[in-house]
Order: structure tokens, then C-alpha cells, then sequence
């Protein structure tokens, strides 16, 4: 982790400049930078993401992400720390996600993803959760929501905003007030007490159903109003079809997609089950949404080769004639007018006013 000057920090991003806000969150803002160096990038320019405390108690909560996230540096799935200010007010200096979060890519774009793009997603933050649940001392996140996910230009989702995290060392160890975001949160997590693993198990099992419904997790236009509250009595039926997105053509009945996707209603309803204990590990779900992945037909790694080396080399401006080892040819024109947007939590905040940010 590099440790950079607040003076740095100030000069990246314009003196905090409104232009450069990609994000804002209950405790403070994200800021784009350009700064020097960075994991892996020598001393060119590269493009990160600063968060900033916009008050006292935000402060204790950036302070406790940075050391969360330390912590976690070579956890799979999770937002990548490249440094940060200490001091008063402390800075971190993460990885900069231009996609946007799964939030918006489920409310806000105008192409929802396709089937095989939201369980890679959910098998992302299953195994960030699975590794920082089984990490020594062991991290709960107390904020999984989809807001929280970002996405970064290799399609790979990782988690993000720590400011909630709390590390358990030992079972009899101190617990904070119970925290979290309404429509996500563990309803049995009422109490220091009942906190654990099972309360950001919960938590996932929202997620998944926000994923394959397209619907919002708390929607007051709606009859029950609680996304879990409507999709558990519809899954529990056989009628899981009717949980799904109707923005996207659902598979054939009794294909192996559609099967595939029940599966992962299957899981997201054990997830969110009121009694506790049964509730799966999340080495469990990982292992679960991997075989839906590969009983609906979709393979990832080789679906999305073309997809990167096209999006890299649109970013560096170039255009560029791949031979592939089967002797086919894959051509990336260069693109114009191509923009990055800003990935963080989108609550409303005292951050400075910006334009709206476009996400590709």
C-alpha cells in the first residue's frame, strides 16, 4: 500500500472539484484522480478513485476502511487498495471502477445485463464474501447491497465501501450497534449479539433476488413492498418464472437456463430465510452459483477474451488487428467520444454539486 500527502491527494483531484465527484455515500465522497504510480503501473498516470470524509463521524469510518481494506488487499472480489492519507482528515486511494455498480446497471441502464452476466456477478461477491468470512480474524461487511458492487473493465464485480466492515476476532469479542442498509438488512440482526456471517448471508440473498427480478429491493409502489416479502411465497410455489426480469427473454421452459436460474432463486431463498441457522455458508453459495453457471451452458472465461482486449484497446485510443491461436481474426476499431463513469454508493450527501455521470 503506497502512503500518499494530502497536498497530492488535493492537487489529483483538482482541489476536490465538483467535476470529479463519481460518487457520494452517507459518510463522505468519491472523488476521480490522476495520480503517479500505483500497483503494478510504475510512475506513469494512472486513474484512481479517492474517498473523502465529510464529517467527523465519516472520518472513524474511512479510518476503519482503510485498515479493513489493508487487511484484505489479495481477498479475490474485493475493491483493490492502491493507498492512502493518513492523518486528519485520512484519504483512501482505491482502484477506479468505470463501470458504474450493479445498482445502476439494473436500474439505470438502459440494456439490462443478460442471464449469463448476472450469476458471473453474483459468483464474484459470493466469493469476496466467502474470503473475507473465512479470513483470520474473519470480516463481516454489514453493507452488501448492490450499490456496493462495482464493476471494473476486465467484467469482474468486486466489493466496495468497508466503512461498516467490523473484523471478529474471537466469538466473545465485542460486537458494534447493529448497521446496514433498509431492505438489506438481517432482520434477525437486532442486537450486538446476533452479529455474524449469517447477517451478510442474508444480505446476498437480497442481492440475488434484486438480480434476477430486476425489481427494487424496497419498492412503495408495490404490494408487499419488501422484495423479499414478494418473490419467497412465489418461489416457494414452483412459480419462480414469474420472479424473473421481464426486461430479458426468460429461457425456454425446461431448458438448462431456466434451470440454471432457479437454482439461484433456490439459493437466494435460503439465504434470506428468517431462521438463522439455516442460512448456507457462503462457501456453499459460491460453490452453488458455480454450478449454475456451468449447468446453464455459459463459460465464462472464454466468452468474455474478446470483450477485453476490444474494451483495452478502445481506452488507449488505437486500433489494433488480433490473430487468435485458431486462426480466426478479431478486429477493435477505435472508438470516439468514449467516457468512464465513476462507481461508488449514490445516497444522497453534503458532497460538492456535480453533473450526472454517464456509465458505459
Amino acid at each position: 500500500m503506497r502512503e500518499f500527502s494530502y497536498q497530492e491527494i488535493e492537487a489529483a483531484t483538482g482541489g476536490f472539484a465538483a467535476k470529479n465527484v463519481v460518487g457520494k455515500g452517507s459518510h463522505g465522497c468519491v472523488y476521480r484522480a490522476r495520480l503517479r504510480g500505483g500497483t503494478g503501473h510504475g510512475r506513469r498516470l494512472v486513474t484512481v478513485a479517492v474517498k473523502k470524509a465529510s464529517h467527523p463521524q465519516g472520518e472513524a469510518k474511512l479510518a476503519n476502511e482503510i485498515a479493513v481494506l489493508a487487511a484484505a488487499r489479495h481477498h479475490p472480489g474485493v475493491v483493490n487498495l492502491v493507498g492512502a492519507a493518513p492523518g486528519q482528515p485520512p484519504l483512501l486511494v482505491m482502484e477506479f471502477m468505470p463501470n458504474g455498480s450493479l445498482h445502476d446497471l439494473l436500474h439505470r441502464s438502459p440494456r439490462p445485463p443478460p442471464w449469463p452476466r448476472r450469476v458471473e456477478i453474483a459468483l464474484d461477491v459470493a466469493r469476496a464474501m466467502r474470503a473475507l468470512h473465512g479470513a483470520a480474524p474473519r470480516v463481516i461487511h454489514r453493507d452488501v447491497k448492490t450499490a456496493n458492487v462495482l464493476l471494473g473493465r476486465d467484467g469482474r464485480a468486486r466489493l466496495a465501501d468497508f466503512s461498516l466492515a467490523v473484523r471478529v476476532a474471537a466469538a466473545g469479542a465485542p460486537r458494534p450497534a447493529p448497521a446496514g442498509t433498509m431492505g438489506y438488512l438481517d432482520p434477525s440482526y437486532t442486537e450486538p449479539g446476533r452479529l455474524g456471517p449469517e447477517s451478510d448471508v442474508f444480505s446476498f440473498g437480497v442481492v440475488l433476488l434484486e438480480l434476477i427480478s430486476g425489481r427494487k429491493v424496497m419498492d412503495v409502489n408495490a404490494s408487499p413492498s419488501s422484495i423479499v416479502a414478494w418473490a419467497l411465497p412465489l418461489i416457494g410455489a414452483g412459480l419462480a418464472r414469474q420472479v424473473f426480469d421481464g426486461r430479458v427473454a426468460a429461457p425456454s421452459p425446461g431448458t438448462d437456463a431456466e434451470a440454471a436460474i432457479a437454482r439461484v432463486l433456490s439459493v437466494a431463498a435460503r439465504c434470506v430465510s428468517e431462521t438463522v441457522e439455516r442460512r448456507p455458508a457462503m462457501a456453499e453459495v459460491a460453490s452453488e452459483l458455480r454450478g449454475a453457471l456451468e449447468s446453464g451452458g455459459w463459460h465464462r472465461r472464454g466468452r468474455h477474451v474478446v470483450e477485453r482486449v476490444c474494451r483495452r484497446v478502445v481506452l488507449w485510443g488505437v486500433q489494433l488487428r488480433v490473430k487468435t491461436t485458431r486462426r480466426s481474426k478479431v478486429e477493435c476499431t477505435e472508438l470516439s467520444g468514449s467516457s468512464e463513469g465513476g462507481g461508488a454508493p449514490s445516497r444522497a450527501d453534503s458532497c460538492p454539486r456535480s453533473n450526472t455521470i454517464r456509465l458505459t
